[in-house]
C-alpha cells in the first residue's frame, strides 16, 4: 500500500441554508481546473447530500474544500448532521432504498461518482459522509504502477467560531526522512490566540515556520516555531513525530492543545506544557509514546471538549482519517470558540 499525505484548504461551511450549495461546489470546482463534465458530477453529489440532510438530518452541515497533492488539486465535501443515522448503512447505499418516498439512489450515485467516499453513521448519533472528487482519469496510484490506490494517512477538519469569518486554527503535515531508522512524518496543530484575523496571522505564521523548518524533532520544530511567532499575539501548538516501523509517536506541546493515542478501547492521552508559543514558555519538552497497531494519533484544539471517548463511538477507527476528524468536532465542538481537529492513522 501507498500511503499519501494531502494538504487541504476548508473553503466554507455551509449550514443553515443548503440551496446554494451546488453553485457553490461548481465555482469551487472550476477555480481548481476540473474539467465540465466533472464539475457537472461534483454538482450533482453536493446537491443529492444537501437532499439528504433537508429531508433526513438535524442541524446538517457541509463542508467544502480543496484538496491538493503535489501535482494535481481537487476538491472534497464532507456532509454532517444530528439526524436519526442509519442502522443499516449498507442497506441504506443500495439503489432503491429509501425512507422519504423517493428513488432511493442518492447515497449510491455519490459513492460511484466520487474518487474517495467513506460514511461513518450512528443510531442517534447522525453521520458523517466524506466524498473526494480528482480531475476525470486522475489514479493516485504508488510508483510501481500497482493497483493500490494511494491511501491518505494524515487529515484535519477547521471550524470557525460562531459567526466568525476567519479560524484561528489550522494544521500541517510533512514526511521526515531524516533518521535512517524510519521515515517519519511530522503533524502540527497550532490555535491562534483569541479568534479573529489577528488570531489567524499567528497560525499562518506557526504553519510557514513549521513547513520550513529543517529540524526533526518535535523540540526543536517547537523552538523554530516559538522564535517565528514572536511579532504575533501568540499560539497554542503541538507538534508530533511519528514513525510508523517504531510503533511510536514523540510529542511536544504548548498551551491548550489535546493529543492522543486512540484505539477501539481506550485513550490515552499525551502532556502538553502551559504556556503561548511566541511570548512564554517553559522548558520544552518531548515525551516518546508507544503507538498500538490500528491505533491513531488524535489532536484538538480547545474548541472541543475532552470529554469525548472511542467507546461511545463505535466503529470509529474503521474510518478514514477525515472523517475521524469530523466525527469528533461534530460530536465534541463548541460553539464559541474555533476548532480543529487533526487525525493521523492507517500507516501502522
Amino acid at each position: 500500500m501507498s500511503f499519501l499525505l494531502l494538504e487541504t484548504e476548508d473553503v466554507a461551511w455551509l449550514r443553515d441554508d443548503l440551496t446554494g450549495a451546488r453553485g457553490a461546489a461548481s465555482r469551487l470546482a472550476e477555480q481548481v481546473g476540473l474539467d465540465e463534465h466533472r464539475r457537472g458530477e461534483v454538482a450533482l453529489a453536493v446537491t443529492e447530500a444537501a437532499s439528504n440532510l433537508a429531508k433526513h438530518a438535524v442541524a446538517g452541515a457541509i463542508l467544502l474544500r480543496i484538496v491538493r497533492t503535489s501535482q494535481r488539486a481537487g476538491i472534497e465535501f464532507l456532509a454532517v448532521d444530528n439526524g436519526p443515522g442509519m442502522a443499516d448503512v449498507a442497506g441504506s447505499m443500495r439503489d432503491g432504498h429509501s425512507t422519504a418516498g423517493t428513488l432511493g439512489i442518492g447515497l449510491g450515485m455519490i459513492a460511484r461518482l466520487a474518487d474517495t467516499f467513506d460514511l461513518h453513521s450512528l443510531p442517534g448519533q447522525g453521520t458523517v459522509m466524506l466524498a473526494r472528487f480528482w480531475p476525470r482519469g486522475t489514479r493516485l496510484r504508488p510508483p510501481d504502477a500497482s493497483n493500490d490506490r494511494a491511501t491518505s494517512v494524515v487529515e484535519g477538519v477547521t471550524r470557525t467560531i460562531s459567526g466568525g469569518q476567519q479560524c484561528g486554527d489550522g494544521w500541517a503535515a510533512r514526511w521526515d526522512s531524516s533518521k535512517a531508522s524510519s521515515q517519519a512524518v511530522l503533524v502540527m496543530l497550532c490555535d491562534g490566540l483569541g479568534h479573529g484575523p489577528l488570531a489567524r496571522r499567528a497560525t499562518l505564521t506557526a504553519l510557514r515556520a513549521f513547513r520550513a523548518s529543517t529540524s526533526s524533532s518535535p523540540e526543536e520544530i517547537m523552538t523554530d516555531i516559538h522564535q517565528t511567532l514572536a511579532a504575533t499575539r501568540g499560539a497554542a501548538v503541538a507538534v508530533a513525530r511519528i514513525e510508523p516501523d517504531l510503533n511510536q509517536v514523540s510529542f511536544c506541546g504548548i498551551g491548550n492543545i489535546s493529543a492522543a493515542v486512540v484505539t477501539a478501547t481506550s485513550k490515552s492521552s499525551l502532556p502538553s506544557r502551559p504556556g503561548t508559543a511566541g511570548h512564554q514558555i517553559r522548558t520544552l519538552r518531548t515525551t516518546t509514546h508507544p503507538l498500538p497497531q490500528g491505533s491513531a494519533l488524535i489532536m484538538h484544539s480547545d474548541g472541543l471538549t475532552e470529554r469525548w471517548h472511542p467507546e461511545t463511538i463505535p466503529e470509529l477507527l474503521n474510518h478514514s482519517p477525515a472523517v475521524i476528524a469530523a466525527r469528533l468536532l461534530h460530536t465534541a465542538g463548541k460553539q464559541h470558540d474555533d476548532a480543529s481537529v487533526i487525525t493521523a492513522h492507517g500507516l501502522w
